[in-house]
């Protein structure tokens, strides 16, 4: 692999691990918040944490389409200087409305880099060198979500409530400030014939989607704070919607956001599925046990963050060899990854029982890190085997669609996962984790019955 593309590779991955680190990091800043800005509500605090993966959610198609038709490279560096601007407006912000505006902006911004970096390895590499850069992509996510407690809770350990909060915001800032020049002078530039051609950018088509997204995540990201089952009524409206998306999309003359012939596809439709399925379960895991850990055994945040370091140990490991396999054995990598997922994630339940007090860290440990193992043999070669059939030229919407769908099933999964929850409390915190973990391995299992079926086709 050529210097300049080693290098082109780091910067997309930094970038990803800054986006993918403040889905997580800002989980154990949150009493520190209550404390330190003065007018901080449980609704301002919830608004905090689903209003990033809302406008995450919400750009990530529209953004690959702007990358694909104006140049990734463009819209990458807009990404990071936006995303840059806001996280120093969040850990600089004073009142709690400021925060939460800085926040939406911040995953507008997420959303703006994510399928850029998609899409620039689809552009960059090909054949086996493109299954070890998604395997690199693969650890990448799997790190930073796994480390964001860990790190969120190192720095309000060291600097304090008042301080540390910030620190979770700040940080990203020198990151940030080091990026932008880098990727403007070493990622690919458009061709020149994408730059004498100004593709349309489907704007009704942007809407119905952008809307569809926000109306089918807003009650599983409220569901604590809108009382009522009318919130719910948003979910089928959401459905409709995405029905007359679909119809505008087939008779839209022009390029269209989402090139639905894709899903005609079926490792690209199966590869969406099985992402969908599998983030529903993968992101609640880190919800349920930091709840399980803090609020139930009083671990603090620094403590929390550790007990879910093997996972993502596990995960990074694993991703790097997945990326390697994928190319030789296709989507019988993640089946593997999967089939153990679900095994370290049975032995976790089993190690509750056996040990459900004060040490349940130590006896989650072995298990979390198997599947942490099973994490990495499927997120990254599942996104290698998605889009190996895709384009080039629509690398960063494809990208986006399939991000998005891991977004949706995210909300998915932490809205169930939390309910089962919170409804077992009465029988004591283990057994309410055990209740949540079944739910995970539900959706794990789902993602597996997609994997085998394509898996059979093929054969």
């Amino acid at each position: 692999m050529p210097d300049t593309r080693k290098h082109a590779l780091a910067i997309c991955l930094t970038a990803a691990f800054m986006a993918g680190l403040d889905v997580s990091i800002v989980n154990v800043a949150l009493p520190s918040i209550r404390e330190g800005v003065p007018d901080a509500s449980e609704a301002g605090l919830q608004w905090i944490l689903s209003g990033y993966a809302l406008t995450f959610g919400l750009l990530l198609v529209p953004a690959g389409r702007l990358g694909d038709a104006r140049g990734r490279r463009t819209v990458f560096t807009w990404g990071v200087t936006m995303f840059t601007l806001s996280s120093a407006a969040c850990g600089l912000a004073s009142t709690m409305p400021v925060l939460i505006a800085a926040r939406l902006v911040q995953g507008l911004a997420a959303g703006m880099i994510n399928p850029q970096v998609s899409g620039l390895i689809q552009q960059m590499f090909r054949g086996a060198e493109r299954g070890r850069a998604f395997g690199a992509l693969g650890a990448t996510i799997g790190v930073s979500t796994a480390a964001g407690p860990l790190i969120g809770g190192a720095l309000v350990s060291a600097f304090g409530a008042e301080h540390g909060w910030r620190l979770v915001f700040l940080v990203n800032v020198p990151i940030g400030l080091v990026l932008v020049p880098l990727a403007h002078r070493i990622l690919p530039a458009p061709s020149p014939a994408k730059e004498g051609r100004r593709q349309t950018m489907d704007p009704v088509g942007v809407l119905l989607l952008g809307t569809a997204v926000t109306l089918f995540l807003l009650p599983f990201i409220q569901q604590h704070q809108w009382a009522g089952a009318a919130k719910w009524l948003l979910v089928p409206a959401s459905l409709a919607l995405l029905a007359v998306f679909v119809a505008w999309e087939r008779r839209y003359r022009g390029e269209p956001v989402v090139d639905l012939s894709l899903f005609r596809m079926r490792s690209y439709g199966l590869g969406t599925a099985i992402a969908m399925f599998y983030f529903a379960g993968f992101t609640g895991i880190f919800f349920i046990f930091t709840l399980y850990l803090q609020s139930g055994l009083d671990y603090s945040a620094l403590l929390a963050g550790l007990a879910i370091t093997p996972f993502a140990v596990g995960s990074a490991g694993a991703a790097v060899a997945g990326g390697r396999l994928v190319s030789r054995v296709g989507r019988k990598v993640v089946v593997a990854g999967l089939v153990t997922v679900v095994g370290g994630l049975l032995a976790t339940i089993a190690a509750t029982y056996f040990v459900p007090g004060p040490h349940v860290a130590l006896a989650t440990a072995l298990p979390l890190l198997v599947a942490g193992i099973g994490s990495g043999l499927t997120i990254a070669p599942n996104q290698a085997v998605t889009l190996s059939q895709v384009p080039t030229a629509g690398g960063g919407s494809a990208a986006g669609v399939l991000q998005t769908g891991q977004r949706l099933g995210s909300a998915i999964g932490i809205a169930a996962a939390g309910s089962l929850f919170f409804g077992a409390l009465g029988q004591g915190w283990p057994s309410a984790f055990r209740h949540g973990l079944m739910v995970v391995v539900a959706f794990v299992c789902a993602a597996l019955l997609a994997a085998l079926y394509d898996l059979l086709r093929r054969s």
